[in-house]
């Protein structure tokens, strides 16, 4: 397993030649940069394990340069990648406060994610293999509790991208969305009965009623840029949102926002929330700080 040494934050940051990224230089055209990262402080009682879950997922439409992890104090960072392909790392954060932070440049392309009105549901017995984990329950998708909603709701509609859009439109509407509504323990079923959530609510409850219609809907977890969109004066934030496969692909749809996006870049991919946590602790250590980037950098 590969092992990180990781130096300990500070100005070092603006060691980061922004014009090195011109697509005039990498040949790559129609492509924007993003500033992606995360700074975290935890006080904790004793030495505890971690799992860190905050790189870019492998893509071959998101290029990225300049990682670099950081610490206070120094920490040592081993990478391994999850049962779903997924990027992760792990350390221990020593006894007392410690921060560690993550960052990277991203290219992605000037374009909003792929739409097909014609894009066709299959029955489950004509799915590939692969999918059939995504119409099962899981710790906070629970199509089995929702399934005679969505057969109510959504049933009647023709199947494909369509009825899709139209749970998104429904999830979107229903929902406010309002930091502190739902707990670690909220399910899809809990946020559905209150009315309120945060992104990942929205997802886990599209994702909940997607899988009651027997249609392959997985969680994605990532950062999302305010990319030729009003900004939202809320302070920046990992961002949740789904794919659902449809035809011969997965397709992305963002319950929360609700549009067709720019800028997207995806950290991991899962069932839920908890196969994708940010960070997983082996232990009761306090976060008392989370900064999160995603800008858009000039080049």
């Amino acid at each position: 397993m590969p092992h990180t040494a990781v130096r300990p934050p500070g100005p070092h940051r603006a060691r980061r030649n922004r014009r090195e990224t011109s697509p005039r230089d990498t040949g790559v055209m129609g492509q924007r940069w993003i500033q992606v990262g995360c700074d975290f402080t935890y006080r904790a009682a004793i030495d505890t394990p971690v799992i860190i879950q905050v790189q870019p997922a492998p893509s071959c439409s998101v290029s990225v340069q300049d990682a670099a992890w950081t610490a206070d104090p120094p920490m040592l960072i081993r990478s391994y990648t999850d049962l779903y392909g997924n990027p992760c790392a792990r350390t221990v954060l020593p006894a007392g406060v410690s921060r560690f932070g993550y960052h990277a440049l991203a290219g992605v392309p000037d374009a909003a994610e792929d739409a097909d009105e014609d894009a066709t549901e299959w029955g489950p017995d004509a799915l590939p293999d692969n999918t059939l984990l995504y119409t099962l329950p899981s710790r906070y998708c629970l199509p089995d509790v929702l399934g005679n909603e969505a057969w109510a709701r959504f049933g009647g509609l023709p199947p494909g991208y369509g009825r899709v859009r139209a749970i998104c439109d429904y999830v979107h509407g229903h929902l406010t969305f309002a930091y502190g509504s739902s707990t670690p323990l909220s399910t899809a079923a809990d946020v559905n009965q209150a009315g309120r959530g945060v992104c990942r609510d929205f997802t886990h409850l599209a994702i909940s009623f997607c899988r009651a219609l027997n249609i392959p809907a997985r969680y994605v977890f990532g950062y999302l840029p305010d990319m030729d969109v009003p900004p939202d004066p809320a302070p920046m934030d990992f961002a949740a949102w789904m794919e659902v496969w449809l035809g011969d692909r997965w397709w992305t749809f963002d319950p929360r926002n609700n549009a067709r996006r720019k800028g997207r870049v995806v950290i991991g991919r899962g069932r839920d929330a908890s196969d994708v946590a940010m960070v997983t602790t082996f232990g009761g250590p306090v976060l008392e700080s989370m900064a999160v980037d995603a800008e858009e950098v000039p080049v």
